[in-house]
């Protein structure tokens, strides 16, 4: 059983030196939404994320798959399926990871923030290149983009 205490931001501009970070191709789709329950690619591993429910702070559980199951369990998701490119950009002792959505949700890029407390996450001051704080906002979820369009 984990815990996942994150923030979500809208982003103003790029950092201008976005090659040089590392990165991960991720794709993944969606079982069920309430509860969540997805299958992810990332890079050459693979994932099925069960989430409980919340924005900042909730549960989180991801087992490891092999790749024959995430190709049978991502024919089986429902709506959209979500690709994007995730930059690990270091910022003081946070990591940001940067996700720059592949179609059809391109041109949206969304930065998150994970934390070790709820006053941690509460206490953050993002860079002056995040824009709007949309954590609480549902919109900006996975499992609602993936039933969106």
């Amino acid at each position: 059983m984990g815990k996942e205490i994150e923030r979500k931001f809208l982003i103003k501009e790029l950092p201008a030196n976005l090659e040089e970070y590392k990165y991960h191709e991720l794709e993944q789709g969606y079982l069920n939404t309430a509860p969540v329950v997805r299958v992810r690619k990332e890079d050459d591993d693979y994932y099925l994320t069960y989430k409980g429910k919340g924005f900042m702070e909730r549960e989180e559980y991801n087992l490891p798959l092999n790749e024959e199951a995430y190709l049978h369990l991502i024919k089986k998701a429902d709506g959209n399926i979500i690709s994007k490119r995730r930059y690990l950009i270091p910022f003081g002792s946070f990591t940001i990871e940067l996700d720059v959505f592949k179609e059809p949700f391109a041109p949206l890029i969304l930065a998150e923030v994970e934390f070790a407390s709820v006053e941690e996450a509460e206490s953050f001051t993002p860079p002056d290149w995040f824009g709007e704080d949309v954590t609480g906002d549902y919109h900006y979820s996975n499992s609602y983009l993936s039933k969106s369009l």
